[in-house]
This record gives C-alpha cells, sequence and structure tokens, in this order.
C-alpha cells in the first residue's frame, strides 16, 4: 500500500494526469489546474512526494529513482493505466526518471520550468544556485523558504502566493528538502533524452530566471518530437502566475492525437 499522501479530485474521470510538483512545494500547488482538468473529464491525480506536504520520508535515502518507483506504485493501486504526466521544476525532473524507468506508466509528458541538467548560464546563476544551497544547510528550512517565495513571487500584490509558498516549503523533512537538491544538482538526463518515446511538451515561462528558456529549449531539443511554448510575461512558477495560459497549452496539448504531435519547435 502507498504511503504517498495525494489528492484525487475526481476519481471516476479519465484518463488519468500524474501531476509532479517542485521542490519545496506540495500537490496542492496544482490547485490552479484541478477545475480546467476535471471540466475536460480528467482525473488530476496530485501526490505529495516523499518527504513534502504530507507524504513521509522513511529517512533510508531520498532518490530521484526511488521516487519515480514510489508514483509507478501509486498508480498501479490506483489502477490508471498509463497516464498523462505533468511536472514543474523538480517535478519536471521527476517525470523524465518515470519515463526513462517506467515508459509503460507514461503517455505524455509536459515538462514545464525545468531541465535536462542543471547548469547555470551566468555567475548570478551559480550565486543563486550556491546561496540556496548555504541557506538549507546552515540557516535552515524557513530562511530557505523566505529567499525562494521573494524570488518566486518578487511583486508586491503577490503577497499571497509568497506566504502560500513559504508555508508550504517550511512544512517539508529537512533531509528529504537537502537531498533533493543534491540529486537535482547531478540529474543529467542529456544522453538518455532520446530514449523518451511520449510526446513531450516543454512549457517555459520567457522570464524564468530559475532555470533559464535556453536551457529548457535544449531539453524540448533533445527529445524525439517534443516542442516548446513560451508564455510571455511568466516566470518560474508559470502554472501559477500565468495559469490560464499554462491551462490552455497543456489542455490543448493532451487533447492531441499521439501520432500528430510533431517535431516542431
Amino acid at each position: 500500500m502507498t504511503m504517498l499522501h495525494f489528492l484525487d479530485p475526481n476519481p471516476s474521470g479519465s484518463p488519468g494526469v500524474l501531476l509532479l510538483h517542485g521542490l519545496g512545494a506540495d500537490a496542492s500547488s496544482w490547485t490552479l489546474q484541478f477545475p480546467a482538468l476535471v471540466e475536460a473529464g480528467f482525473r488530476p491525480l496530485a501526490p505529495d512526494v516523499p518527504g513534502f506536504g504530507a507524504s513521509r520520508y522513511d529517512g533510508r535515502g531520498w532518490s530521484l529513482k526511488r521516487v519515480a518507483a514510489a508514483l509507478a506504485g501509486l498508480l498501479d493501486e490506483a489502477a490508471t493505466g498509463p497516464v498523462d504526466v505533468v511536472g514543474l521544476s523538480m517535478g519536471g525532473v521527476i517525470a523524465q526518471q518515470l519515463a526513462l524507468d517506467k515508459p509503460q506508466c507514461v503517455k505524455k509528458l509536459a515538462l514545464a520550468s525545468t531541465f535536462a541538467a542543471l547548469r547555470p548560464e551566468s555567475a548570478a546563476g551559480w550565486v543563486y544556485w550556491l546561496r540556496r544551497t548555504l541557506l538549507v544547510s546552515f540557516k535552515g528550512i524557513p530562511a530557505q523558504a523566505r529567499f525562494v517565495a521573494g524570488r518566486l513571487f518578487p511583486r508586491p500584490e503577490q503577497e499571497p502566493l509568497r506566504r502560500m509558498l513559504i508555508e508550504q516549503i517550511t512544512r517539508a523533512d529537512p533531509r528529504a528538502y537537502r537531498a533533493a537538491m543534491r540529486a537535482l544538482g547531478l540529474f543529467d538526463s542529456r544522453r538518455r533524452l532520446a530514449q523518451i518515446q511520449a510526446p513531450t511538451l516543454v512549457i517555459t515561462g520567457a522570464d524564468d530566471g530559475t532555470v533559464s528558456p535556453s536551457a529548457q529549449r535544449a531539453l524540448a531539443q533533445g527529445i524525439p518530437g517534443a516542442r516548446q511554448v513560451v508564455i510571455a510575461g511568466a516566470g518560474h512558477a508559470v502554472s501559477v502566475d500565468h495559469f490560464e495560459e499554462f491551462n490552455a497549452a497543456l489542455l490543448a496539448f493532451l487533447a492531441e492525437r499521439s501520432e500528430v504531435v510533431g517535431n516542431t519547435r
């Protein structure tokens, strides 16, 4: 029996859509996608990955492969059959791992604000990730939460979103959070992207300051038949700060017949 906590707002819907959250967030970060997916007849299934939200971390080692295996187990128990998988940031990395390790579970991939290898392209980018590493290692999760939330939602009118993200991050198990950061830093799927056979859409915020649009373009170029959609004015949290455009792009992609998804970027 799975130990993962998950949200399942339309259990009678079909097909299933597995929604994978970013680092420090949890299943509730997909709240703005649930209504659109349910209205379209899908079954959104949003788990908290181990150590985040209400899913306990067992302390036996956090890895992307273990998380992917746990998600495959969840899908098996939920009897969804193959699902469309949507992942944002860390969730997009986990989605790639799932598609590589358990391809029979994945129908389509929608990868948002994510990467094949986390390699900052500027000195400022390296400073950002170094600062995050130092904060989580020496100042703790609350300091990390405030820093990340301020970076993702910097505008005054985004204060409610900052508070929401801070609350989510501070609920994370510090051991899982640190291990996840290490796993993301070491992840490199570039040589394996050609093995991904699921039709793939990469969704990018044009103003993403965490994972550059060019790194996301390289991800799309490495997956056979994949394409990239860039949403103007959106940042790293594209599914939240421009959720209407994100939902429209996602639903259009999910509605496509697999055989007509072409290599048009």
